[in-house]
C-alpha cells in the first residue's frame, strides 16, 4: 500500500460490517480536513486513544506540530518508540503485574511484546524503519506543570502583557476574564463571572496589560489591596468592594504563593506556544502536557491558561488553508460540558470557531457523549465514532451529530453501523467526503504501555529540568557602594531609568543611546525600521565611554521611565558623565557605532518568493518556510488536478461510449443469432415434411438462413472490435493516472524536505541611522 504521502494521514483500512473483516483498502485522511476539527467518541477499550495516537504520529511524520493535553497520563506512550523492535527495548517498560498474570518473567514477556508489536506493525505495512522516520520527524517532550517529573512549565508568561494589547482588543478582555476565572478557581474562591471578585481581577489584568505592564502573582496581590482604580463602572471602589474584604481575597491569593511546591509553577519552560510547537532549531514538536498528577482545580487552571495562550498565538499567525498545528485533548470531560461554562470552555470555543482560518485544528476525545456540548461542536467537520457503552449513548451521539449540522448523514445507516462495532473499529463521518465509512485503526508505532508514573516520566525525560527555568535576580549585590540618595546631575543632562522587575532596585549609571535604524533592500522588498537602545559603561579613564563595549537592551525607548522605582538605591556617577559637553561627542560616536553594529541576517527563498523579516530568527523563518512549502505543494497539486480534469472527463466520456458500443454490438449479435436459428429450423422442417421435390420456398429459406449466419459472424467481429476499443481507452486512462501521479510526486519532491535558501547580511545605508538621544541612564 502506498500510504507515505505528505498531507495524507494513514489511519487504517476499510472494514466490512457484513463479513466482519478488514478490506485491503487504506483509509487516508487529508490533513487539511483537520482544520475543521475532529471529535472522537468511544467507550473505554474501544481503541479511541490508539486512533488519536495514530493521528498524532501521522502529523509528526508530516511535520505538523501538536499540543497534546493528557489528563490520564498515557500520552507519554508516544515516546515509547523502538525502531529495533527488540526485547531489550521493550524490557524497561514491561508491566510486571501483566507479565505475572501471563505466567512469564519480565524478559520473556518483553520478548513476547516485541514479537507481537513487530507482527502487528507488519500486518499494517509498517516496520522499524517507519518508527525511525517518526522519531526523526519531530521532537517529543513531556511537560509536567507543577512538577519536575517531566519538563516543568512556568505560568509567569500567562500574566505578562500580550504583545498586541490595545484598548479595543476584544481578545485582551477575553483573556483577562479567563485568567481571572482560572486563578480564582485555583485559589478555591467560588466566584462566577461578573461577581465582584471576578470583576476586580479581570479589571486589574485588563488595565495593566493595556498599559503594557506585566503582572505576577505578588504584584496582583498588591494591586488587590491597593488598586490603581477609583471606580468600578459608575460605583466607587470602596462601595463596590470594601478594603477589608479585598484584604481577605488577597490573603486567599497569597495562600497560593506561600503554598509548599508552588515555586514549581514558576520555574521551567515559558508557556509560549511558539516555543512549545517548535524547537530552537525550528524542528516541529509534539508537546505533551501531562496533568494526571494535578487536582481538579489545578487542571482547570492550567488548561485554561494554556488554551488562552494558544488562542493569542493563533491570532498572531497569517491565514492559511493548510494544517499548521493541532491541539489535542485526550479526555474533555468537565472542560466542554453542554450547560456549564468552565474557564477552559471559552478558549476551546474560540479555537473551534476561528482555528480554521489560521490552520489550527482541534482534536477532542471523550468516552462519554454526555460530556459534549454539541452546539459548541457545530464547527467539527470530522467525527470518529467507536463502540459505545449503551444504546442511550448511541442515540445521544446521533442526536448530537444532527444538531451539529455536519451534513451528509443518513441517521438510519449510521445507527445500523454503530450497532455492531468491534474493538478498534470506527465510523468515520467527514463532511469533506460523500458518505461515512467504517474502518479499523492501524497498529500504533508507539508502544501502548498505559499510564506512566512520575518516575517513568522522569526516566523518559532525563532529569526533567532542562535549563529553561526562570532564574531570580537577587543575591548578586554590587561591590560598588550604593546610597538611597539620588545623585545630583546638571539639569541639561537628560536622565532615564530602565524598568526594573525586582523590589528595591539598586541602580548603576550608564550612558544610554537610542536610535531609529532603517533597513531597506528593493530587490527583496525589505523596508523596515527598528528602534534600538544601547547601554555603555562609564569609566574614569581617558576613554570614558567606549560604544564597542556597549550592551543592547531589549527595552523599547518609549518604556524608559523618568523617575526611579520606589525604595531604590544608587551608585555614584563618574565625573565624565556629569559634563554636558561630553554627551555631544558621545552622540557622534554612537551614530557611527550603530551604523556598523546594526546588521541583520536575512534569509530568502527565491522560488517560493519568501524573505525573512528584519530581526526574524532563522528558526522562525524555517517554520514559515515549512508552512509556505506545504501551501505551495497543496496549490500545485490542486492546479495539477484542475489541469488534468478536462482530459479525465473526456476519457471518462470515451469509456462510457465504448462500453455502450460493446453493449449495443452484443445485443445486435444476439438478435442476429436468434434470427439465424429460426430460419435454419424452418428450412429443415420444410425439407423433412414438404413435398418430395424441394420447393422454391424451401430454397429461399435456406438462402436466408445462410445470410443470417454471415451476419452473425459479422456481429461477432463487431463485438471484438468494440471490446478492443474499450480496452484501449481504459489503457489511456491508466496511462493518464500514472502521468498525474508522476507529476504529483515531482511536485512533492520539489516542494518538500530541506531547502537550500539564501542568506545575506543587510546593514543600514548612509542617512538611515537617526539618533533619538544620548543620555545618562540608570540600569
Amino acid at each position: 500500500m502506498d500510504f507515505e504521502k505528505l498531507g495524507l494521514f494513514y489511519l487504517g483500512k476499510r472494514y466490512d460490517p457484513d463479513t466482519k473483516a478488514v478490506v485491503d483498502e487504506p483509509i487516508l485522511y487529508d490533513s487539511r480536513d483537520l482544520v475543521t476539527h475532529a471529535v472522537c467518541v468511544g467507550m473505554t477499550g474501544s481503541g479511541k486513544t490508539g486512533l488519536c495516537l495514530d493521528l498524532v504520529e501521522e502529523a509528526a511524520i508530516d511535520g505538523v506540530p501538536v499540543i497534546a493535553i493528557d489528563p490520564k497520563g498515557d500520552l507519554g506512550n508516544l515516546l515509547l518508540t523502538f525502531p529495533g523492535l527488540s526485547a531489550e527495548e521493550f524490557a524497561p517498560w514491561i508491566d510486571e503485574d501483566e507479565a505475572r498474570r501471563a505466567g512469564r518473567t519480565r524478559e520473556a514477556h518483553a520478548a513476547e511484546e516485541a514479537r507481537r508489536w513487530k507482527e502487528g506493525l507488519a500486518a499494517w505495512g509498517q516496520d522499524g524503519a517507519r518508527i525511525e522516520r517518526l522519531r526523526k520527524s519531530a521532537d517529543f517532550t513531556i511537560y509536567t506543570p507543577g512538577s519536575s517529573a517531566g519538563r516543568p512549565v512556568s505560568i509567569l508568561t500567562s500574566f505578562a502583557a500580550p504583545p498586541d494589547a490595545r484598548p479595543d482588543n476584544e481578545l485582551l478582555v477575553e483573556r483577562a476574564a479567563g485568567t481571572a476565572t482560572s486563578l480564582l478557581t485555583l485559589a478555591g474562591v467560588e466566584a462566577e463571572p461578573r461577581s465582584r471578585e471576578h470583576t476586580l481581577l479581570a479589571t486589574l489584568f485588563t488595565n495593566a496589560w493595556r498599559d503594557g505592564r506585566d503582572l505576577d502573582l505578588a504584584g496582583l496581590i498588591h494591586d488587590v489591596q491597593s488598586p490603581s482604580i477609583e471606580k468600578v463602572g459608575v460605583v466607587d471602589l470602596e462601595s463596590f468592594y470594601p478594603a477589608k474584604e479585598r484584604f481577605d481575597l488577597s490573603m486567599r491569593l497569597n495562600g497560593l504563593l506561600a503554598a509548599p511546591g508552588f515555586q514549581q509553577w514558576l520555574d521551567g519552560a515559558p508557556l509560549d506556544p511558539s516555543s512549545l510547537l517548535y524547537t530552537a532549531e525550528g524542528r516541529p514538536r509534539v508537546a505533551i502536557f501531562s496533568i494526571a498528577h494535578l487536582g481538579d482545580a489545578e487542571r482547570m487552571f492550567f488548561v485554561s491558561l494554556l488554551l488562552h495562550q494558544v488562542v493569542a498565538w493563533m491570532r498572531r499567525q497569517t491565514g492559511t488553508t493548510s494544517l499548521r498545528a493541532i491541539v489535542y485533548m485526550d479526555e474533555i470531560m468537565g472542560y466542554f460540558p453542554p450547560v456549564a461554562n468552565p474557564p477552559a470552555k471559552g478558549p476551546l470555543l474560540t479555537i473551534l470557531k476561528q482555528g480554521r482560518a489560521f490552520g489550527v485544528g482541534a482534536l477532542l476525545a471523550t468516552q462519554n457523549p454526555v460530556d459534549l456540548d454539541y452546539k459548541g461542536l457545530g464547527n467539527a467537520g470530522t467525527w470518529f465514532l467507536g463502540r459505545l457503552q449503551t444504546d442511550r449513548d448511541k442515540l445521544r451521539v446521533l442526536d448530537g451529530l444532527e444538531s451539529a449540522a455536519t451534513g451528509g448523514l443518513n441517521r438510519a445507516d449510521a445507527e445500523r453501523m454503530l450497532s455492531s462495532l468491534d474493538k478498534r473499529v470506527f465510523l468515520l463521518h467527514n463532511v469533506h467526503e460523500p458518505q461515512p465509512v467504517l474502518f479499523q485503526t492501524r497498529w500504533t508505532m508507539s508502544y501502548l504501555r498505559g499510564p506512566l508514573s512520575r518516575e517513568e516520566v522522569r526516566l523518559l525525560q532525563g532529569s526533567g529540568v532542562q535549563g529553561s527555568g526562570v532564574q531570580g535576580s537577587g543575591g548578586q549585590g554590587s561591590a560598588v557602594a550604593a546610597s538611597s540618595r539620588r545623585p545630583v546631575v546638571p539639569p541639561e543632562i537628560p536622565q532615564f531609568f530602565v524598568p526594573s522587575t525586582g523590589a528595591n532596585p539598586q541602580y548603576r549609571p550608564v550612558v544610554l543611546g537610542a536610535a531609529q535604524v532603517v533597513f531597506s533592500d528593493a530587490k527583496h522588498g525589505i523596508s523596515e525600521q527598528r528602534d534600538v537602545l544601547y547601554a555603555a559603561p562609564i569609566s574614569g579613564g581617558a576613554v570614558a565611554v567606549d560604544w564597542d563595549s556597549a550592551t543592547r537592551l531589549d527595552v523599547d525607548p518609549s518604556d524608559l521611565a523618568k523617575e526611579p522605582a520606589g525604595g531604590a538605591s544608587f551608585q555614584g556617577v563618574p565625573p565624565p558623565a556629569l559634563l554636558p559637553r561630553n554627551y555631544t561627542e558621545w552622540e557622534k560616536a554612537f551614530k557611527r557605532f550603530v551604523g556598523q553594529a546594526e546588521q541583520v541576517e536575512v534569509f530568502s527563498d527565491p522560488e517560493l518568493k519568501l524573505t525573512s523579516r528584519v530581526g526574524e530568527s532563522e528558526r522562525d523563518f524555517r517554520i514559515r518556510l515549512q508552512d509556505a512549502q506545504r501551501e505551495a505543494r497543496d496549490r500545485a497539486v490542486e492546479a495539477l488536478r484542475k489541469k488534468y480534469a478536462s482530459k479525465q472527463g473526456r476519457i471518462a466520456d470515451q469509456i462510457r461510449r465504448a462500453e455502450a458500443a460493446v453493449e449495443r454490438e452484443t445485443q445486435q449479435a444476439s438478435q442476429a443469432k436468434l434470427q439465424t436459428t429460426v430460419s435454419m429450423g424452418a428450412t429443415l422442417l420444410g425439407a423433412l415434411f414438404g413435398r418430395k421435390m424441394v420447393s422454391t420456398g424451401t430454397i429461399g429459406r435456406a438462402t436466408t438462413a445462410a445470410r443470417g449466419m454471415g451476419r452473425s459472424m459479422k456481429e461477432s467481429g463487431d463485438i471484438e472490435r468494440a471490446a478492443e476499443n474499450l480496452e484501449a481507452v481504459r489503457e489511456r486512462e491508466r496511462a493518464l493516472e500514472e502521468e498525474i501521479q508522476r507529476e504529483i510526486q515531482a511536485i512533492t519532491d520539489r516542494l518538500t524536505g530541506e531547502r537550500q535558501y539564501e542568506r545575506f547580511a543587510l546593514a543600514p545605508k548612509r542617512g538611515q541611522v537617526g539618533v533619538q538621544f544620548v543620555a545618562l541612564g540608570w540600569l
